[in-house]
């Protein structure tokens, strides 16, 4: 009678550990696009913050190139994608991900936007686990002082100044916290030297790939009337 009672609990237990799995999967299945169609939504706005519109006409989620392994250490990545903004035939501007390791919390997220010519064309924080009121104010949302990398480059400020003010540096730091702005600051500059090393391979993948998906349009090319001598 006991071993009867135990098989079938064991078969109800069994049963609704398949239901709830069988659920699971269901409810996964059914979340899974919205969830990365949200995502993608976020991650176009961040792209469209440091490329705006009036500046490209491509699909900046789309138009991409991978990341060289040599570069993931310099980037503080394992791997990822260069979003690249096109007028046209005219490249505008690379988006690069990266990652400062030092924050105050862990790892900030960022991507980083640098025009043709080696300027900043902006830098956001995708996500980041910084405190509360003082170095999550790295976010836009929480505060402005993201915007200060605008323009600025590898001579602008020099480059013995690409450190926090506290640090004898030209950037701002947030009162009560410096390691994060601290961390922000050298990981734009390793950005920028990323790009200053890889710029003339980069910038010749990016106008390869433009050509291959835009080749330039062929002659038509009819057979010539040959001549009635009937």
């Amino acid at each position: 009678m006991l071993g009867k009672s135990i098989r079938s609990n064991s078969l109800a237990l069994g049963l609704f550990a398949l239901i709830t799995a069988a659920l699971l999967a269901f409810t996964d299945l059914k979340t899974k696009e919205p969830i990365a169609e949200a995502k993608r939504e976020v991650a176009k706005r961040a792209l469209l913050e440091i490329v705006p519109l009036e500046r490209h006409n491509n699909d900046l989620l789309v138009d991409t190139l991978e990341v060289p392994a040599a570069y993931w250490p310099t980037l503080g990545i394992k791997g990822g994608n260069i979003n690249i903004a096109r007028k046209g035939n005219e490249l505008v501007a690379v988006i690069i991900p990266t990652v400062a390791p030092d924050g105050y919390s862990g790892d900030i997220h960022m991507i980083v936007g640098i025009n043709v010519d080696g300027t900043i064309a902006g830098v956001r924080v995708t996500s980041h686990k910084e405190t509360p009121g003082l170095g999550d104010k790295v976010d836009l949302n929480k505060h402005n002082w993201i915007l200060g990398f605008n323009g600025k480059s590898l001579t602008n400020p020099k480059l013995k100044d690409w450190k926090v003010k506290k640090d004898k540096g030209s950037f701002d730091q947030f009162t009560g916290a410096t390691i994060t702005p601290r961390a922000v600051v050298q990981q734009v500059l390793k950005t920028l030297q990323y790009y200053k090393e890889d710029q003339q391979r980069l910038l010749k993948a990016a106008q390869q790939a433009e050509a291959q998906e835009n080749p330039a349009p062929t002659k038509d090319l009819k057979p010539k009337k040959v001549p009635d001598n009937g």
